[in-house]
Formats: C-alpha cells, sequence, structure tokens
C-alpha cells in the first residue's frame, strides 16, 4: 500500500510551490521537502539503515522531526519517537527494548546519548541535528547536503501490517510497552479525521504540543498534511507563542491538552487577539469541564471545541464531537470517526444499555496490531477482536460518548500518562522501603501529580524529600512524587490488594 512517503511526493507534484512546514522564520515548500527528505533518505541507506530497522528521534519540536518520519518510512523503516522529558535510564530501556538501529538527537541530548551506548548492542548510527559532529557521530545537516543531488529512493511498496512506528506508553505496568502501530493504522487514522473535521489542503495546524506524543503529531497534524494542507511548529508549548503563532500564521485548527487549554484561557492578551481564524480545536487526555468549553468557545468566536477520545494504542483521534452538538452534548466526547466501532460492555464483554456505565472497547483497522513483544499484554488488550482500554464511559440514545472514568492507576500530568507501577517500581528499589502505593493528587497547574505512600522496613529512617531525590536520579521529573507520606500500613482488600481509592480520598 502507499506509505506517507507517497502522499509526500503527490503533494509535492500537485503544489510544489505551497509553503507546508512553517517554524519560526523556517518555511518549506511541498518541493522543498520532497527533495529535502529524499536526500535524507538516500543519506540514511548509505549509512546502512534499511527497510524494518527502527531510528529513535530524540528531539524537540523541530521541522527535522517531520523530515524523518517521512525518510524512514520512505525507505521502510521504522521511527522511535521518544519523549525527551524521560531520565537518561528510561530512554536506556526504550532503545533496547526496541533494538534501534540509529538515533537522531540534537546537543541537549546527546552526552546522556553517548553515555548510554556501551549498553546498547543493537545502536549502529548515531546522528546530531545542531552541532558539528563529534567522534563517533553523523552530522545530520551534512547527510542532508551532501546527498541533496542524488537520485530520490523510491518510496517503499509498504504492507498495511508493516510497522510504520512503534511508540512507548506507560500504560499500566512497571515498564514502558511498545505500540505497535503500522502503515494501515495511520492512513485509517488519517482518512477517518479528514472525513470526519472536513479537513482540506487549506487547512493549517499549528503544533504546540510533542510531536513525540500522539497528541502533537497526530491529533491532528498528519491528518491535515495527508489532506494537502500545512503545519506550523512551535519548537515547545508556550501560551504566549500560541497566541503570537495564531495572530501571526492565521491557522485553522490546534491540539490542546487540558493543562494546555487552561494555559492559553489564563493568558492577559487573550481578549485582544485575533483568534478568528481558528475553526476548530481539538482536545482530549481527561474529561474537559463544561465551564472550560463555554470559556474556548468564548475565546475562539469561529472554533467549535471539538473534544476527543483515543489512546496511543488507536493513534488517538476515536472520537470527537463535532460543531452542530458542541452545546447540545456539551460533556461529550462526540460520535466515533469513521472505520472505528465503540461499545460499552460489561464484564462478560455484553453491551450495557444506553446510559449505563461500562468499559469502553474499540475495534477498527486504525487500532493497533499488539504490543511489541508482549504477546501476555496484546492477549489482555485485544480479546475478540476489540480492544479493551480499561476506560469506563457510557454511550447516549443518539450515540455520542461520555467519558466517566479511566484507568484508576494512571495519572494525567499536564497531558503526560504516568503509570502508578512505574514510580511504585522506583520506590520499592529504595532500601528502606517495604511498601508503596501511588494515587493521582490534584493540581492547579498541572491537573494531577503523583502522590505516594510509603512504608518503611522495620529500624529505617528516611525523610520525604530523601526518597523523592532518589526518584529524580531514576524518572523524569514529572513522574516525581510531588509528596510522600510515610505510613505504618497501606490499606488492603481481604485478598491482600492496596485499596487505592482509600488513598485517593485520603486529604
Amino acid at each position: 500500500m502507499y506509505s506517507l512517503a507517497s502522499v509526500l511526493d503527490q503533494h509535492a507534484a500537485r503544489r510544489p510551490d505551497k509553503t507546508v512546514l512553517t517554524q519560526g522564520d523556517r518555511r518549506l515548500t511541498g518541493a522543498e521537502l520532497r527533495n529535502r527528505v529524499g536526500a535524507l533518505a538516500r543519506g540514511l541507506l548509505d549509512l546502512g539503515v534499511g527497510r524494518g530497522d527502527v531510528v529513535g528521534i530524540l528531539l524537540h519540536n523541530h521541522l527535522e522531526f517531520l523530515e524523518l518520519v517521512f525518510a524512514v518510512n520512505r525507505i521502510g523503516a521504522v521511527f522511535l519517537p521518544l519523549n525527551f522529558r524521560l531520565a537518561p535510564a528510561e530512554w536506556e530501556y526504550i532503545l533496547r527494548d526496541a533494538e534501534a538501529a540509529a538515533v537522531v538527537t540534537e546537543s541537549e541530548f546527546a552526552g546522556a546519548i553517548d553515555d548510554l551506548a556501551p549498553s546498547l548492542s543493537s545502536l549502529r548510527h548515531r546522528v546530531i541535528l545542531d552541532a558539528p559532529a563529534p567522534r563517533g557521530w553523523t552530522s545530520y545537516p551534512a547527510l542532508v547536503e551532501e546527498n541533496h543531488g542524488s537520485p530520490r529512493p523510491e518510496p517503499v511498496d509498504v504492507g498495511e501490517d508493516e510497522l510504520q512506528r512503534l511508540m512507548y506508553t506507560s500504560g499500566t505496568t512497571s515498564r514502558p510497552k511498545g505500540v505497535r502501530i503500522t502503515h494501515g493504522n495511520v492512513i485509517y487514522k488519517n482518512l477517518g479525521q479528514i472525513i470526519h473535521l472536513g479537513l482540506t489542503h487549506e487547512d493549517k495546524t499549528l503544533v504546540c504540543g510533542p510531536l513525540y506524543h500522539v497528541g502533537g503529531l497526530d491529533l491532528p497534524a498528519l491528518a491535515t498534511w495527508h489532506a494537502g494542507g500545512s503545519l506550523v511548529l512551535l519548537r515547545k508549548f508556550d501560551a504566549g507563542d500560541v497566541l503570537a503563532a495564531i495572530a501571526r500564521e492565521r491557522p485553522t485548527n490546534l491540539w490542546l491538552a487540558p493543562a494546555m487549554v487552561n494555559a492559553v484561557l489564563q493568558q492577559p492578551r487573550l481578549s485582544d487577539c485575533d483568534t478568528s481564524s481558528v475553526r476548530f480545536i481539538a482536545g482530549g487526555g481527561e474529561k474537559t469541564p463544561e465551564p472550560v468549553v463555554r470559556r474556548i468557545m468564548e475565546a475562539f468566536p469561529n472554533a467549535w471545541f471539538a473534544d476527543a477520545y483515543g489512546l496511543t494504542e488507536t493513534v488517538s483521534g476515536d472520537t470527537f464531537l463535532d460543531r452542530e452538538h458542541t452545546l447540545t452534548k456539551i460533556g461529550s466526547v462526540g460520535r466515533p470517526i469513521p472505520h472505528v466501532r465503540v461499545r460499552v460492555v460489561d464484564d462478560e464483554g455484553r453491551d450495557v444499555p444506553p446510559g449505563t456505565l461500562g468499559e469502553i472497547v474499540l475495534r477498527g483497522p486504525k487500532v493497533f496490531s499488539g504490543y511489541w513483544r508482549d504477546e501476555a499484554a496484546t492477549n489482555q488488550a485485544i480479546r475478540d477482536g476489540w480492544f479493551h482500554t480499561g476506560d469506563i464511559g457510557r454511550l447516549d440514545e443518539d450515540g455520542f460518548l461520555y467519558i466517566e472514568d479511566r484507568k484508576k492507576d494512571m495519572i494525567i500530568s499536564g497531558g503526560e500518562n504516568i503509570a502508578t507501577p512505574e514510580v511504585e517500581r522506583v520506590l520499592y528499589e529504595h532500601p528502606a522501603v517495604l511498601e508503596a502505593a501511588v494515587v493521582a493528587l490534584a493540581h492547579e497547574r498541572w491537573g494531577e501529580v503523583p502522590r505516594a505512600f510509603v512504608v518503611l522496613r522495620a529500624g529505617e529512617k528516611v525523610t520525604p524529600a530523601e526518597i523523592q531525590e532518589f526518584c529524580q536520579a531514576r524518572l523524569a521529573r514529572f513522574k516525581v512524587p510531588a509528596r510522600v507520606e510515610i505510613t505504618d500500613q497501606l490499606p488492603r482488600t481481604p485478598s491482600g490488594k492496596v485499596l487505592k481509592r482509600v488513598l485517593r480520598d485520603r486529604p
């Protein structure tokens, strides 16, 4: 089947002079992007990166991030976006688990990659974006420039079930799981969003979320580009920069996680900003309160808030609330896009009546094919052809989905998923800790942050600050418990399971 690399060529042939990628003063036309991607693909092939190889991308938002997505897919390789907020030990685990053959990064992270390289037996190539290449590294700019006049390799004819990317999610386990996303998943996701959101070549998406996240990359950035539209990138999210970019670039849509929405709404210059170009804002990540939705609509008078539901395992954006029902179905995340089926079921997998709470299950060609080399986790998640999300919701009489709860052990902090078992694993590594449990703590800015309850071993003494310091060396900063409480025992069920609902209710 055709890959995104083939779509790139078709758009470049149709509108070669159209600006398709913008970041600050940098602008690339369709023809320029095609030529740079072709040169990069040739350079990767010359390095020995080929079909099926995994290429890690450890970058902030840069135009080159998207060039890599297209170039890697052009040669039939697999890209692996890495969260730059993670700790080096977490990068090490992911790169080793994925058996990455190459990693592309920038100078900010190059030292950490050098430190990790000896332990990564599969890593053959290190490519640096923004600095002269040290010994053992390849320069990204040189790789593109040296191959600029070389013949472009034709896009590999990929199978629908071939991997397009690996995305690691915290999930609900103590280690991240690799989500297998295929070319078919991405194509169907793009087509469904194009139809549901009415995307055309005149659309322009402002990408202010990180490209390593499905929200930044897929909700609906790649779908807009697939439709022939254009993308505007911000290196990182800043509410003031978002307003400035809206005024300067006149985007038609953008994705904002709940914490990002709140930051934009709190900007003092919001009322002075001309937001009339924006026709929809895609939401998602957690339930958006009704007062926030109404404030968004006041601040963006020509837009509707397309609150959405989706997961990394489905390339996100399974449902969207449409313009016609923004107010009449406020609080809903809408109806499924084309090619997606949504059901709400009981513990036996039977459909529940409208209005009744149950587990949300999904099916369709955009749903992932399974976890990377984890058959047990795959069989647990995909049963009888349906992906069991673990999220709790209800469908109304008109088929609109409402999210009422979610995986109880998941913390969503500033749009980032934090699996509590992952934090607990690190806490258990502390020599003084006997037992540990982590739950969500409400936070004014980030929505939620981790809160840890710790039982110490007999005779041990340690302070909460010392435990936090221990975690900081082993976890991304946003995963470190914001509050550590030392307690005599954890509440448990008769069968021995920790009663996290009791801990969540503690003041």
